[in-house]
């Protein structure tokens, strides 16, 4: 690992050929260190907003894509490894006020994510038997659908670069486009269940079709069914006129699938890896399988450690590690939640139900619970009498019609100081499922 860092050549061959030698844990520490050298090495300094690499945008929530990508897309990538300020317009065309810049860019990025990724935007669509997400053969019908992908690309990428998990599920087949791993032994057709499973099954019957294939009157090209019209694709240059027939049965299958896993969709894929690896370098990623870069991505699927989340959680408004509440909780997450529910408390918060790879120490900003006494738009934060209410367990007023709470911009819980701990359970339960209570800002 040291050898890879000094630039060794044999070590870098050996992580791009042979990755899975080293521990995965190992390889994820070795990536956040090298992000932590580059950005030592471009002058990028955190927290500081006299910093050269700010960069500064003003966004209108009802146009958070349109807003994001005219003021980002043009932006360097070096600038956008660096610091990025948002500050946001509401509705009614005031400037919000932001508590912290670092969780307002977070609340951006995560909505940003959650919005190009939706398959009504049509630049992405979902395989249809796991929902994973991979480009959309039609996303022409959006304008400049390639530089938005490309801009899509850069979103996530710096995502992975802060370490900022985020809850993007891709199928396996598009991600192993993105590391370039379909070498001259890669078969798509073996990988095209997971992308459409009821042509896998017709062109598995082809295959092994025992009678005269030129029967099914088949020809290399493929049918695509957009916006109520049919457009026909030759799979090779006049496709039209050759039959499919007993001895090039097994070529047709073959392109057919290259077509609806690669051709079809290649130049949207080319656009979006621009954009993330403009901003991820491909020596780092080249030492990760599909599976571990989805992890990178959307963080580990292990299930919740809640005592390395007690270890690396800050406390306000009067909680500290002893308190009753914050005890509570604990034991509340360990014996009365099930895995399913931990996830959704961690969703709750976080905005992702999954844990980072590394664990909370990792977590940016740090995992959060704050005493809260009024209900979210009468909070003013932290005061000299609220902080020691909360300390001392002294209520202002009974909570018990009162929900959790959180701002997952800045993974922060908000608990009101309730007096009992079924009350607690119960209002946890409630907010977890319903997302009531939940805010992002």
């Amino acid at each position: 690992m040291c050898d890879y860092e000094r630039g060794s050549k044999r070590a870098l061959l050996m992580l791009q050929w042979m990755p899975h030698v080293i521990p995965h844990k190992e390889r994820v520490m070795l990536f956040r260190r090298l992000v932590g050298k580059e950005k030592q090495a471009l002058g990028l300094v955190e927290m500081s907003c006299t910093s050269p690499h700010t960069t500064l945008i003003t966004v209108h929530r009802s146009r958070l894509i349109e807003d994001g990508y005219q003021q980002l897309s043009s932006v360097s990538a070096n600038a956008l490894k660096g610091i990025i300020r948002v500050k946001f317009i509401n509705e009614q065309g005031l400037d919000e006020a932001g508590i912290d810049q670092d969780g307002v860019f977070k609340e951006f990025l995560e909505e940003t994510i959650k919005m190009v990724f939706d398959p009504g935007l049509n630049l992405f669509k979902t395989t249809s038997n796991e929902h994973h997400l991979y480009p959309s053969s039609t996303s022409h019908i959006q304008e400049n659908h390639l530089s938005l992908i490309e801009f899509i690309g850069k979103i996530l990428g710096k995502a992975v670069y802060e370490g900022i998990v985020v809850e993007v599920p891709f199928a396996l087949f598009f991600l192993t486009q993105v590391l370039r791993r379909h070498g001259a032994f890669y078969s798509f057709f073996d990988e095209l269940p997971s992308l459409d499973p009821e042509l896998y099954k017709s062109l598995t019957f082809i295959k092994h079709y025992d009678g005269d294939v030129s029967d099914l009157e088949l020809s290399f090209t493929c049918d695509e069914d957009f916006m109520g019209k049919v457009v026909t694709h030759e799979l090779i240059p006049g496709g039209r006129v050759v039959p499919v027939t007993r001895e090039n049965k097994i070529s047709y299958i073959h392109l057919m699938a290259q077509f609806r896993m690669h051709t079809q969709i290649k130049e949207q894929t080319c656009a979006f890896i621009r954009g993330f690896k403009s901003i991820i370098n491909p020596d780092w990623l080249s030492m990760f399988s599909p599976p571990e870069l989805q992890r990178l991505v959307s963080g580990d699927t292990t299930d919740l450690d809640i005592e390395d989340l007690k270890r690396h959680t800050q406390y306000f408004g009067g909680f500290h590690g002893a308190h009753r509440i914050i005890q509570w909780l604990w034991d509340i997450l360990i014996a009365d939640f099930s895995r399913a529910e931990r996830q959704l408390f961690l969703k709750f918060v976080t905005s992702c139900s999954k844990p980072p790879l590394l664990g909370f120490a990792h977590l940016e900003p740090p995992f959060s619970i704050r005493c809260v006494e009024v209900c979210d738009d009468q909070d003013q934060g932290d005061t000299v009498g609220s902080v020691l209410r909360g300390f001392f367990t002294i209520r202002k007023k009974e909570h018990t019609t009162r929900l959790p709470t959180s701002s997952t911009c800045f993974n922060l819980l908000k608990l009101p100081n309730y007096s009992r701990k079924q009350t607690l359970r119960d209002k946890l339960r409630y907010a977890i499922n319903s997302n009531t209570g939940f805010e992002l800002s």
